[in-house]
């Protein structure tokens, strides 16, 4: 599968949901595809499950995607059993598996050595856990996480195709503060309460 081809899917599924992508060419394409303050790109690989965990705690009525590769999770494994405990049912985890660090040269990632992260999921505890081998499978399993008030891990093995899109807009400061004030706006809630740094000067 093409991941492009992937991500038009989950774009036709987010609705208003919020997003957490992996640093990498994937953000650049689902910019491409949905493009909003409700995207937070996430500069440091490893982190997106964690981050995608902490809003899908603190806004548990919310959907949450979280827009994950196979080198970025393998850099924080231990995000897995912590989602499985605290099992937020409203965090849709999708993992894209090109098995290669996209971004650091297309060294081979475990996973093109057998490691298999849908298994190592549903061992953490995430039951609700599975591989989508075709696009059709892809579209069922982003629709049904979607719908239904389940933890839902999703792994889709893509293609290292890069689809040539735009540059990101943002840097990542002006990223985080415009998803901030996104979540203010659309959740009615003041995150922010005093003024910044800058403000002062």
């Amino acid at each position: 599968m093409k991941r492009f081809d992937c991500l038009k899917l989950v774009a036709a599924e987010a609705k208003d949901a919020l997003v957490v992508s992996s640093a990498g060419a994937m953000t650049l394409e689902w910019n491409a595809l949905r493009s909003g303050d409700g995207n937070f790109r996430v500069r440091t690989l490893g982190l997106c499950s964690s981050i995608a965990l902490g809003m899908a705690l603190g806004l548990p009525h919310r959907k949450i995607i979280a827009l994950d590769g196979d080198g970025s999770l393998l850099m924080n494994l231990c995000s897995l059993p912590t989602i499985a405990r605290m099992h937020p049912s409203n965090l849709v985890h999708i993992v894209f598996d090109n098995e290669v660090y996209e971004a650091s040269g297309s060294k081979k990632t475990a996973t093109a050595c057998g490691t298999d992260l849908v298994g190592v999921a549903r061992a953490a505890g995430i039951k609700n856990s599975g591989w989508a081998n075709n696009l059709s499978e892809f579209g069922r399993a982003i629709l049904a996480g979607m719908t239904t008030n389940e933890l839902t891990f999703i792994g889709a093995k893509v293609t290292t195709e890069r689809t040539e899109v735009s540059p990101y807009p943002l840097d990542e400061v002006e990223n985080k503060y415009r998803f901030i004030r996104h979540v203010e706006r659309t959740e009615q809630v003041k995150i922010l309460k005093k003024n910044l740094p800058a403000s002062y000067v």
